[in-house]
């Protein structure tokens, strides 16, 4: 996955006070996409389009993460499971992470009379779920991996696509409201897909395809039911009006690196990236292993529950208090106009939260754990999302810079299953990982203090 998760559209024609210098081009912006949705009708279509995309986009990584993959290598390697589903995640999320900046690069300058994130998405979601469909066959852990690699990797070219709309459509003024919705289906989706994942587990091939047809379903109604802007609605990429750039003259591999990650540079930028990905990494660090947690290290789960169907009860719990802290927390950050805040104290929560479970690994502890790591990470979510809407350098390389802080979200799944595993074995077990997640999401919450353009 890549619980995430971004967007942004294009701004009002003069940058906001407090944001970097290096922010939106006035130019391109008064006839750019933000514009564009007129009127409450619009807005309320494109709402509903990114809630509903992002929670397909978000059921594939997770129900799979949760609860197909785990089951799978569970049932092909019982003996080294831990090991076997870490290497296979880690290689999987590397993957993705690779394809997440060149996918929105190439989003950011296709020109097609469908829009240029359009082709993207529809055809990503159709390459997913051929790649599911291989993972559903595979008897062995190879053919497995490659799979996931593959279906990781098809997905974020999807997402890629999809985290640029808002930064395409939406007015800054609704950003927040328009994160709320991204973060909702985002919550929604730990419930979607594990609820039909754990419908499969004695028929996992059925669970792939019936993912993979969810999101396939989610991007065909994205594309049709929403206007995907020409190219000449929208500001240029910035790297194609660069006074002296030739545009013949095709770029070496050092420049075209140095270009995709140009928003690094940007402090702010930066800090925001450093956090979402400390947050993220603590966050995955449990979720990737809830199912094995359940199995060896909680007690009093209730009798005749598979731990299956306890992962889908917990994520479900979770997701209630989320999507109602993420409903409520993304349109006030708009009202106050305050994002910092926010993200901050969501992440101490989220820390706090960590600390229910390593004080009494029961049953009970974890439905307390759902609730309160629910109601921060919902907030969270939303305001954090809309934080990193007003601090893209360019909306001209809105979707090469959202698939850049998507690094963020994909690449501590990289390290996550190698670290929980690490910790689990070496450091004392699950309790030691509650540990070192909830001070990965205090440094976490600690990354807002140094962000100056945004309040």
């Amino acid at each position: 996955m890549t619980a995430g998760m971004e967007a942004r559209p294009g701004g009002p024609a003069s940058a906001p006070s407090g944001t970097a210098s290096s922010g939106t081009a006035s130019s391109g912006t008064a006839s750019s996409g933000a514009a564009a949705p007129a009127g409450r009708q619009g807005q309320r279509g494109l709402m509903w389009a990114l809630f509903g995309g992002n929670a397909a986009v978000f059921a594939v990584y997770l129900g799979i993460g949760q609860i197909l993959l785990p089951t799978q290598v569970g049932n092909i390697d019982p003996g080294h499971k831990v090991t076997s589903l870490g290497v296979i995640t880690g290689v999987g999320a590397a993957f993705a992470t690779l394809l997440q900046p060149i996918g929105g690069a190439l989003s950011d300058r296709t020109r097609s009379r469908f829009g240029r994130r359009a082709p993207w998405m529809l055809g990503g979601a159709l390459a997913t779920f051929a790649f599911l469909l291989l993972m559903g066959a595979a008897n062995g852990l190879l053919l497995l991996g490659v799979g996931w690699v593959l279906a990781q990797g098809a997905a974020n070219l999807v997402q890629a696509a999809l985290t640029a709309i808002v930064p395409d459509r939406v007015p800054r003024e609704r950003r927040g409201t328009a994160s709320a919705m991204v973060g909702a289906g985002t919550t929604v989706a730990t419930v979607a897909g594990g609820l039909i994942a754990s419908r499969f587990v004695d028929r996992l091939g059925w669970g792939y395809a019936t993912l993979g047809l969810v999101l396939v379903a989610a991007m065909a109604m994205m594309v049709t039911c929403t206007h995907d802007p020409r190219p000449d609605e929208l500001p240029a990429p910035a790297s194609s009006t660069a006074p002296n750039a030739s545009a013949d003259a095709a770029p070496g591999f050092r420049e075209a690196a140095r270009s995709f990650l140009s928003a690094l540079a940007v402090p702010d930028f930066r800090w925001v990236f450093l956090g979402r990905a400390l947050i993220i990494l603590s966050y995955f660090s449990i979720l990737g292993y809830l199912l094995y947690m359940l199995d060896d290290h909680i007690t009093g789960v209730p009798s005749g529950m598979r731990h299956a169907d306890a992962v889908v009860l917990l994520s479900t719990i979770s997701a209630v208090v989320s999507i109602v802290s993420t409903m409520i927390g993304g349109p006030l950050s708009d009202r106050l106009d305050r994002r910092r805040a926010f993200v901050g104290v969501s992440g101490l929560g989220m820390a706090a939260s960590l600390l229910i479970p390593l004080a009494s690994p029961t049953w009970g502890a974890m439905i307390a754990y759902s609730v309160v790591n629910g109601l921060f990470f919902g907030v969270y979510m939303a305001v954090d999302t809309s934080l990193v809407t007003l601090v893209l350098p360019s909306e001209g390389d809105a979707g090469r810079d959202m698939a850049v802080l998507n690094i963020a979200n994909a690449g501590p799944q990289i390290v996550s299953p190698f670290v929980a595993a690490l910790v689990i074995g070496l450091l004392g077990g699950y309790s030691a990982l509650y540990v070192v997640a909830a001070v990965l999401a205090l440094f976490g919450a600690a990354t807002v203090l140094p962000i100056k353009g945004v309040r």
